[in-house]
């Protein structure tokens, strides 16, 4: 489900921990589902095949997406069988799920509740509420190894579209942070730290921490609603999983915040900080807003559609609702690493950039979730904390759309065709230029011809370094003292101004490119001021 907004106003204090474990539901609510019918007759290689065995926790995958790719998984990581050779719960497998559309008939043979819903042609019929609701069910129990339970008058979410967000998260999360390749950098996000994650407004199928928990043993999960009915059956569906221990259910009122640092719960137990927020609001303002949008679609009015108008409505709709995150944000900061939220309009995206602009907030992230052909949705991170996110992760729309992304973080410095005889060469330039800066960090991967440094200023500039002469002269001279300004004795920690990658890219064509990512800080100039630099070294090559 969606939000908090959209649940039912419950007595002010009501919260308590409902514990519990859910599953996906089937996608109801989702525009997607404008044809009456769907067909896909052919079996999808690659997709799991039979009903999957919940995995054993693994502590140690790795899921940052700028690592090499993923080893081989390691002790207790669960093994799904799938009628051939057996299948690795990896993080390959997850990405590669709902990269094809599901076939009909492979799930009908899967899973002989979900046959009887099918036609003669292996067709489904989307106007039909309880097939949608068993295509999710089936969909979970396959591809997860989830069991749920769904109410027939709440909101069924789309398996894939959830799916995606969880995988957008994952890379969030690994992108902005350092590699673990560099050991000595900070890299709060790597999978050897628990997670902690909210989901604003969980719903009855408490879809995203499940699927969460079920994808990284590390992370557990906050999850908040303000409808009762709703609570109850995520209790359980949590419970059916087996993962109360990982998922906290909080009851909230539309009065109080999104994001529920004032629970007594988290208090309890030492929660001062969360990795990230996520939310799939309402998208409709008012229920006339609701009707006149399905009537706006290719089929009747709500057709097919459980949800409740606690779940469908907010004032304000999608963008009051994100407003109100980023107020509370404002006052939070760094005490939630990345808050984000689902978009279901497009304009609603550029009111959401707006603001984040407004409020001088640069380090933010916008991507493009696409499921099946026509129906597309967004989702939008900002964070107070230094870490950027990649390319893909914070760039992830394009087209006409670039006018709402955040400033670039992958620059390339240079490039050289049939580079074979000169990648040595290059190596060591970019070796040598980058180890006489006096920098803060730098480390060198020969292996992965890539390295991270981090400055604490513009260490490149002939300012700096005239700069550093005199100090270095006033040193000699006996004129500056080794304490820091208020004469203790002690030096405050010197604060990264800019975190940065150099990577050296060598394709089988012998082309080379040397590409510069921004990793931390907030100064886009000086990510550029380094760029230029870096290109004014490497010119001559």
């Amino acid at each position: 489900m969606e939000t908090n907004k959209r649940k039912a106003v419950v007595e002010a204090g009501d919260e308590h921990n409902l514990a519990g474990e859910g599953g996906l539901a089937s996608p109801v609510r989702e525009p997607e589902a404008k044809r009456q019918k769907q067909t896909n007759n052919e079996d999808i290689q690659g997709q799991p095949a039979q009903e999957a065995t919940k995995p054993t926790p693994e502590s140690d995958r790795p899921h940052n997406t700028r690592s090499a790719p993923p080893s081989e998984p390691g002790p207790g990581q669960a093994v799904v069988a799938t009628g051939g050779k057996p299948r690795k719960w990896t993080d390959e497998y997850f990405r590669k799920l709902y990269t094809k559309d599901p076939s009909f008939k492979h799930l009908g043979q899967k899973d002989p509740d979900f046959a009887p819903f099918l036609d003669s042609k292996n067709q489904l019929d989307f106007n039909d509420p309880s097939a949608v609701m068993q295509l999710t069910k089936t969909l979970l129990k396959i591809d997860y190894g989830l069991i749920i339970d769904l109410p027939s008058d709440r909101l069924c979410p789309p398996v894939p579209n959830r799916h995606n967000y969880i995988l957008w998260l994952t890379s969030l999360l690994s992108s902005s942070s350092y590699h673990p390749h560099f050991s000595s950098l900070p890299d709060q996000n790597n999978s050897s730290r628990s997670i902690i994650g909210l989901d604003i407004g969980t719903g009855a199928s408490a879809i995203y921490p499940l699927l969460g928990c079920v994808q990284h043993p590390s992370w557990s999960f906050i999850a908040t609603d303000i409808d009762a009915h709703s609570l109850s059956f995520a209790k359980r569906n949590i419970h059916l999983n087996n993962l109360q221990d990982r998922i906290t259910l909080l009851h909230r009122t539309p009065d109080q915040s999104l994001i529920p640092f004032d629970s007594p719960i988290l208090t309890t137990r030492g929660i001062d900080r969360i990795d990230f927020t996520m939310c799939n609001p309402p998208f409709y303002s008012s229920p006339s807003d609701l009707l006149s949008s399905a009537a706006k679609k290719s089929r009747p009015p709500l057709t097919a559609c459980t949800g409740a108008p606690v779940e469908m409505v907010c004032a304000g709709g999608e963008v009051a609702h994100i407003f109100k995150m980023i107020d509370e944000s404002l006052v939070l900061r760094e005490k939630v690493t990345w808050y984000t939220s689902m978009v279901g309009k497009v304009t609603s995206l550029e009111t959401v950039v707006e603001r984040l602009r407004k409020e001088k907030i640069q380090n933010y992230a916008v991507t493009e979730l696409v499921q099946g052909k026509q129906t597309k949705r967004w989702v939008v991170g900002w964070s107070f904390a230094g870490m950027r996110a990649g390319e893909a992760e914070g760039r992830g729309v394009s087209g006409v759309w670039k006018k709402l992304l955040p400033p670039v973080v992958s620059m390339e410095v240079g490039m050289w065709k049939d580079s074979r005889e000169q990648v040595g060469k290059v190596v060591e330039r970019v070796k040598q230029t980058v180890e006489g800066l006096e920098l803060m960090s730098w480390e060198w991967s020969g292996e992965r011809m890539r390295g991270v440094g981090r400055a604490r200023a513009n260490v490149w500039s002939r300012a700096w370094r005239r700069k550093r002469e005199r100090e270095m002269k006033a040193v000699e001279e006996g004129k500056k003292k080794e304490e820091d300004g208020d004469g203790n004795g002690t030096r405050e920690e010197e604060e990264c101004k800019l975190g940065f990658e150099v990577v050296i890219e060598v394709g089988k064509d012998g082309e080379m490119k040397v590409l510069l990512l921004w990793r931390e800080g907030h100064d886009q100039g000086l990510f550029e001021s380094l760029w230029g630099y870096l290109q004014g070294k490497l010119k001559d090559i």
